[in-house]
């Protein structure tokens, strides 16, 4: 089981940027697609993008396309969320998760979670 812990949430206004990052141990690195996913309490925990075992191929959520990208350094095992051009709708606690392919991170759930960083985006 691969274990995450996500960082780098904070607090940030409207129009700025913020990098979360999410550094992963126990198994394999690159056995697993990644993804972020974000929930506001009361509210559904929401796909925000994905990124497959390679980092060749992504997904985004129409809802921050343009605005967010994936990354992923298979060497140091840590996947990256770079969030520009944020906005108040972007407020959300943010988990890190695993999977074994990136498609199914969405369509069946990952496999693994972290405990999540809060990013709150002031108007």
């Amino acid at each position: 089981q691969v274990q995450l812990a996500e960082s780098g949430g904070g607090l940030v206004q409207a129009g700025g940027s913020l990098r979360l990052s999410c550094a992963a141990s126990g198994r394999t690195f690159v056995s697993y697609a990644m993804g972020w996913f974000r929930q506001v309490p009361g509210k559904e925990r929401e796909f925000v993008a994905a990124i497959s075992r390679s980092g060749g191929t992504d997904y985004y959520a129409d809802s921050v396309k343009g605005r967010f990208t994936i990354s992923r350094d298979n060497r140091k095992s840590v996947v990256y969320l770079q969030m520009n051009s944020l906005k108040p709708e972007d407020t959300a606690v943010y988990h890190c998760a695993a999977g074994l392919e990136a498609v199914a991170l969405v369509t069946k759930g990952p496999d693994a979670w972290g405990q999540g960083t809060l990013v709150t985006v002031s108007g």
